[in-house]
């Protein structure tokens, strides 16, 4: 891998690591959680939860030299992967043997992406498959033009497909295959908007106070389990369930775990309601029980460069690294999960 670093590529690099840095600030100086919700996280992966994982290795390196700064995963059933690289604004594609293929590459936005709110260029964030063999994919420039969810369809060119508002940023993405409905998180206006497969105009499903940001960013991660939508808030370092009522009315936000500085993407396990989950700044995935609490599995010795996302197939874990404060390395982790412990 290229460990030549663009002009271009050091200035996303500081702008993350300096909003970063006055995030994790804000979540040191606020008060501590109640101790009944608040995760104990031992130091090293090795002692805080062992036998959890094992095989744990890096099995992919990206280029960050060329933006390859990857965000979120999406996996297929043949072995597969999908992931946006959020610098680069590109999807691509990570076969089991290692290789990695563009699929796409968005639009660049005229001015550059410099409107885009907090970080300053445009990004590519959450990933989707859909049924029908569409990939959905979350895209934030700061305009009005081209910020909003794109539907990539084998042999066509991307085309966006709900436009979402310029001053915020998308990040996670969920599909609800019940109803066939997308939900979209919004970091910086700290809301949760919704659309169909088929696109059109979003609509705010929730603006509870509980997804909004303390400065840098909100509502992040997403996904659908059992009945609900559960969303994590980096700033806040919470993880969120929230209800999914009749007619797709969003309930009242219930706090399932605190104490999770700069969380990011996660991914339940298979065991009811447990998680794991990135966390970015510490440079984390944290095993997240249903009590709320929480261990560390991997850190930094097993080769974290600033997490972003973590996704499950069967007993296997994938798990990216951006390197957005680190500046090395962003690859893709993998381990196996012995679920019976």
């Amino acid at each position: 891998m290229s460990r030549r670093i663009t002009r271009r590529t050091s200035q996303i690099i500081t702008a993350v690591a300096l909003t970063a840095a006055t995030a994790s600030a804000a979540l040191l100086s606020a008060p501590a959680a109640p101790a009944a919700t608040r995760p104990a996280l031992p130091a090293h992966s090795s002692a805080a939860d062992p036998g959890l994982l094992s095989d744990v290795r890096i099995s992919d390196h990206f280029d960050l030299a060329a933006g390859q700064t990857p965000e979120n995963i999406a996996l297929l059933p043949d072995g597969t992967a999908d992931v946006t690289f959020a610098a680069g604004r590109q999807v691509a594609r990570i076969t089991p043997r290692g290789e990695t293929r563009v699929l796409a590459t968005l639009p660049a936005p005229a001015d550059g992406g410099v409107r885009t709110p907090v970080l300053g260029f445009p990004l590519t964030t959450g990933i989707v498959h859909a049924p029908d063999g569409a990939t959905y994919v979350l895209y934030a420039t700061g305009g009005a033009d081209l910020t909003g969810l794109w539907r990539l369809t084998p042999g066509r060119a991307p085309e966006r497909v709900a436009a979402l508002p310029a001053d915020g940023l998308p990040n996670g993405l969920a599909l609800d295959r019940r109803s066939g409905r997308l939900y979209i998180t919004d970091s910086v206006l700290g809301a949760i908007w919704t659309v169909p497969l088929s696109g059109g105009r979003p609509t705010a499903w929730s603006t509870a106070p509980e997804l909004a940001s303390t400065g840098f960013l909100g509502a992040n991660g997403a996904k659908v389990h059992d009945g609900a939508l559960w969303v994590s808030n980096l700033d806040k370092g919470t993880l969120l369930r929230i209800p999914i009522r009749h007619g797709n009315r969003a309930g009242a936000p219930q706090v399932k775990a605190t104490g999770l500085a700069g969380i990011d993407d996660f991914a339940f396990t298979g065991r009811g309601t447990e998680v794991l989950a990135a966390l970015n700044g510490p440079n984390k995935v944290v095993r997240i029980q249903p009590d709320g609490t929480g261990t560390t599995v991997l850190d930094a010795g097993d080769g974290l460069q600033n997490p972003t996302s973590v996704a499950l197939r069967g007993k296997e874990v994938y798990v990216l690294s951006a390197a957005y404060t680190t500046a090395e390395d962003p690859n893709l982790l993998r381990a196996r999960l012995h679920r019976h412990r």
